[in-house]
């Protein structure tokens, strides 16, 4: 493990997890982005050719953020989604990587139909 957070915080509208590093990195990961990339096997798969696209997270909020052990944090999502772990070097590429990751996210989207708003 690479990266080591000095800090995680959740926004008062529980849409961003700010998270920053002890090399001076810092970023703000929006709800949505965690929640469409959730390292869980429900949507990663088991292999890159599984991975699920999930539509309509544009206003997902987080309700939990947990430590796992020394390394990691659970997220729990207004969705009931809960079972991602956000190990610190997964944060830190998506912090890295947020503005390619939601570009592919969104053409993945349009690809099926999709959006980003809920469904009413």
């Amino acid at each position: 493990m690479s990266s080591w957070p000095t800090e995680i915080r959740l926004s008062k509208d529980r849409r961003t997890l700010h998270v920053a590093f002890e090399d001076g990195a810092s970023f703000a990961l929006p709800a949505e982005l965690l929640r469409v990339e959730s390292p869980s096997a429900e949507v990663q798969g088991h292999h890159p050719s599984q991975k699920t696209i999930v539509a309509g997270k544009a206003a997902v909020e987080i309700l939990r953020v947990e430590p796992v052990g020394n390394y990691a944090v659970r997220l729990g999502f207004d969705d009931m989604h809960e079972t991602g772990i956000y190990a610190w070097d997964y944060l830190r590429e998506l912090g890295e990587q947020a503005q390619e990751k939601m570009k592919a996210y969104e053409m993945a989207l349009a690809e099926k139909g999709l959006s980003r708003e809920r469904k009413r």
